[in-house]
């Protein structure tokens, strides 16, 4: 299973960075966490700009997408929603298919666990105009138990995609692209 991770922060020592590296560690056999790192180098979302040809950032957010079985997203909370720089790169695929239906599991890392449910709700409501399949939606509190969650989410998501397999066994793989 191929699950790309997507922190809505763009700071290089973002709390919710080192959750998505600890998911990296922590992905159980089977499981491979890639790390997407270009949500700073897309243009702002303006169809106008791929008339002639697709964008080469925004062409490489949707084969990461694409080539993906799951997202875990890992965004801080900005102003009561998720950042811009995230709200970018999800309306740019929105048009073209990668999200839909797609398997994703939602987070932040905060400092208590009140935090972040406003921006995981407005990630959420975004991920619908989609129809994401939300598989985890839920902040994760950093300190001693933040392994253990992200583990936790790296296992629902397994185990939900071996289910789908399972239900539809008939289903195309992906062919290492």
């Amino acid at each position: 299973m191929r699950v790309l991770s997507i922190c809505g922060s763009l700071q290089q020592k973002s709390s919710n960075r080192t959750l998505l590296q600890a998911a990296q560690r922590l992905a159980p056999k089977g499981m491979e966490v890639r790390f997407y790192d270009g949500l700073r180098e897309l243009p702002h979302f303006n169809p106008d700009l791929e008339q002639s040809e697709p964008l080469p950032g925004v062409a490489a957010l949707r084969a990461a997408v694409s080539s993906s079985d799951a997202l875990l997203i890992a965004s801080p909370e900005y102003g009561h929603s998720l950042p811009g720089a995230l709200k970018n790169a999800i309306d740019w695929l929105i048009g073209t298919g990668e999200l839909e239906g797609k398997l994703v599991a939602i987070t932040c890392a905060v400092p208590a666990i009140e935090r972040g449910r406003l921006g995981l709700q407005a990630l959420a409501d975004t991920l619908g105009a989609v129809s994401a399949r939300i598989a985890f939606a839920a902040p994760i509190v950093r300190g001693p138990t933040l392994e253990a969650e992200v583990a936790g989410v790296l296992r629902t998501l397994l185990a939900l995609q071996l289910e789908a397999q399972a239900v539809s066994p008939s289903s195309p793989q992906h062919n290492g692209g």
